[in-house]
């Protein structure tokens, strides 16, 4: 294995995807849910997170090129996107109330949570970049160890929010999920500034 490349994929990722930064966030996109809903929460943003990194690993650049689609254009909408979660969580409206919580939690894993927070633009860049640099077996299994070890973290993090809901409360998790909301919104923000320099650049 390529280990050097194994520690420059898991430590971008690491990074970009930010398994610690995500117990707040899905604290408050999951505040309404029982134990056993918020374990099948992470579960399924797990599983989409690592389906759309895998998927944009092995066809992402034939598909934004045959959909005439560039990368800024992606982060743009992943911004859009974002920001318009942060107002809900921090004007206090989420799903709350609605009777079919298990569509609701399978909604909220996989957008916003599994796509574009977790499987963002940037991590599905760095992931198409490092494709590109592995040319045989040992940096491919070095790619996959890597990229599956990151989503182990994240796994942990967002099961380790529900110890945390315990210890707050709801009133705790309510603030939480206005600080989630405010931090939500910075990342969609600086989200869409990046797009609108790459934009700029290529004009």
């Amino acid at each position: 294995m390529d280990v050097q490349l194994f520690i420059s994929v898991f430590v971008t990722l690491f990074v970009i995807m930010d398994p610690p930064g995500t117990v707040p966030i899905f604290l408050a996109l999951t505040r309404s849910m029982t134990h056993a809903q918020r374990g099948r929460a992470a579960w399924q943003a797990l599983a989409v997170a690592f389906g759309v990194i895998v998927g944009f690993a092995l066809f992402g650049q034939q598909l934004l090129t045959y959909l005439h689609v560039s990368l800024p254009a992606l982060q743009a909408a992943g911004g859009l996107l974002l920001l318009l979660v942060a107002m809900q969580l921090l004007t206090g409206k989420d799903q709350g109330g609605v009777p079919d919580d298990v569509e609701v939690g399978g909604n909220v894993a996989m957008v916003p949570l599994g796509t574009p927070l977790l499987a963002g633009p940037g991590a599905i860049v760095a992931t198409m970049v490092f494709v590109h640099q592995a040319s045989d077996v040992t940096q491919w299994v070095a790619l996959g160890l890597g990229i599956v070890l990151v989503h182990a973290c994240l796994y942990l993090a967002m099961r380790f929010a529900t110890a945390v809901h315990r210890v707050l409360g709801d009133s705790g998790t309510l603030l939480v999920s206005r600080i989630a909301g405010l931090l939500l919104a910075a990342i969609a923000a600086q989200m869409l500034a990046d797009a609108i320099l790459s934009f700029a650049r290529q004009v």
